[in-house]
């Protein structure tokens, strides 16, 4: 077999083994964990100090199934709590709109209105957990009902400690719940980046996510290349509104996927942080060594997970979830067994958090900081992926950045033909996936499932239409007006939010007010 047989992930070529020659076109000053570039990790103790937040992506059906599994969680050492949406409260639809019918609860909780998010949280102090919630489109709705819930409880906004994903540009690229056109999405983002600076300090307004577009079959060196110019954009949203770099940067988080390729991920992690550190003080001129720190939520990878053989799939998260860690994450969720299939059961999420806690408790990783340094292989591919990272950057940068690119197609395109190739490899035995195009198992058995019952969503549908008949309509309205008239002009949408859903006003007719100004988003189709 030729040594051109054998590359990463992302192309990049592998040799037989490497030597600190290797290494000589590269910078080899010797780093420290906890000072600039913070390519060895963003803090000098890491995790001798603290281990990494284990957040559990959770939420399903209604809000007080999640409500329990939420509890569930926290109960068996779960440190931070992640909230997934269904595909209405994703795409700004309530639960009993026509386009919503059995959507509704299926790939997250349903929330619709403040009495959803109460139940939600319900018997959870706010002011004691931190939570992540998977929201792009509607996360300034979703965030105005965390924050409202949390002052019935007494917690105040500055108490309240959490991430909105946020980050529509990966929306138009890769995941498509979208609703209003990038620009004034954008102004949504940067209405919250600015009002979470002053009203909310310890939130993270945006978290930019890789993870999605290297679900849709990016490679690693494409996931962070494509995040960084996503950043870049949202970044200089901020600054041509007069924000300083240093006032809100320290707030604001990364979203990586990790997948199967062991070296090149932890390398991939260790790259990010010395790439976005160096823009940060190069590009953007921070001052503040927290604006240069990349703090990042890890998932093991969805699309690696196999419908056959569920078991396999409990190895594929332990190898990836020991990868982020040795990457230097700063929380982590792992997938678990029989999420190809379903959303998992009690039993499946509790051995996905238990492979965190092994990692944590019983490998001994933890004991010194980013153990990998030093190895030639990863730190030949630390500085390689930095450099690919940079010539992809350079491009976007030439196209004219993130939302010219989004909108010709490029970053689409780009995903498509990686995807392709990797299909193809799949397809042709050339990448070898245990269980399915090798080693398959003629008896394999279907694990039990978690089914979400149909009558959840007729209890959600009817709770709603009760809600909307016995809330003052009159205040209602007022507030949506309100909210119209601010959204036509340059005001910051944050407070009429917040204003909106006090009022009772639901998910679905503030993303109807804003829709009447902002328009809808039509993506140009391409095969």
């Amino acid at each position: 077999m030729g040594t051109e047989n054998f590359k990463t992930d992302s192309g990049i070529p592998v040799k037989r083994t490497y030597a600190k020659k290797d290494l000589a076109k590269y910078s080899n000053k010797e780093e420290e964990p906890g000072k600039y570039p913070f390519t060895r990790g963003l803090y000098p103790e890491m995790y001798r100090e603290r281990v990494w937040t284990m957040r559990q992506y959770s939420g399903f059906g209604s809000a007080e199934e999640t409500n329990k599994r939420f509890k569930f969680l926290l109960d068996h050492g779960q440190t931070g709590l992640s909230l997934a949406f269904d595909l209405p409260t994703q795409t700004g639809r309530d639960s009993d709109d026509p386009q919503s019918e059995g959507e509704v609860g299926r790939t997250g909780v349903a929330i619709s209105s403040i009495k959803d998010m109460m139940t939600c949280f319900e018997g959870i102090p706010l002011d004691k957990v931190s939570t992540s919630m998977t929201i792009n489109s509607t996360a300034s709705t979703l965030l105005s009902l965390y924050i409202t819930v949390a002052e019935s409880q007494g917690v105040s906004p500055g108490q309240l400690r959490g991430t909105t994903q946020n980050d529509i540009l990966k929306e138009y690229i890769a995941r498509n719940t979208y609703i209003y056109p990038p620009k004034p999405s954008m102004r949504i983002i940067g209405d919250m980046i600015e009002y979470c600076s002053k009203k909310v300090p310890q939130w993270y307004p945006v978290s930019i996510s890789g993870y999605h577009m290297r679900e849709a079959g990016c490679n690693a060196v494409q996931e962070l290349a494509f995040t960084f110019a996503n950043a870049i954009e949202y970044i200089e949203t901020c600054t041509v509104r007069g924000l300083k770099v240093d006032d809100f940067a320290p707030r604001l988080s990364f979203f990586f996927c990790c997948t199967m390729e062991f070296f090149e991920e932890i390398a991939k992690f260790r790259a990010a942080r010395r790439i976005y550190a160096k823009i940060m003080k190069e590009r953007f001129h921070a001052r503040n060594p927290k604006s240069m720190h990349l703090r990042f939520h890890v998932q093991t990878s969805g699309e690696s997970l196999t419908a056959q053989q569920v078991d396999n799939n409990i190895v594929r998260v332990t190898t990836e979830a020991l990868a982020a860690v040795l990457g230097g994450c700063q929380s982590l969720h792992t997938n678990s067994r029989d999420e190809a299939l379903a959303l998992p059961t009690e039993e499946s999420v509790k051995v996905a958090l238990r492979t965190q806690q092994i990692i944590a408790s019983e490998t001994g990783v933890t004991k010194t900081v980013d153990p990998m340094a030093g190895s030639h292989y990863i730190e030949y591919l630390t500085s390689r992926i930095e450099d690919e990272v940079n010539k992809y950057l350079k491009k976007i940068d030439r196209m004219g950045g993130a939302m010219v690119a989004v909108e010709k197609g490029f970053f689409q395109e780009e995903i498509r033909n990686n995807a392709y190739q990797l299909k193809k490899e799949i397809d042709e035995n050339k990448r070898v996936i245990v269980g399915v195009n090798k080693y398959q198992d003629a008896h394999d058995v279907e694990p039990k499932l978690n089914r979400i019952d149909q009558e959840i969503e007729n209890r959600q549908v009817a709770r709603l239409k009760e809600l909307k008949s016995s809330r003052d309509k009159t205040k209602v309205d007022q507030a949506l007006s309100q909210l119209q008239r601010a959204a036509e002009n340059d005001e910051n949408l944050m407070p009429l939010i917040i204003n909106a859903v006090k009022s009772y006003s639901m998910l679905g007719e503030i993303s109807g007010t804003l829709r009447t100004v902002f328009g809808r988003y039509e993506p140009k189709i391409s095969f």
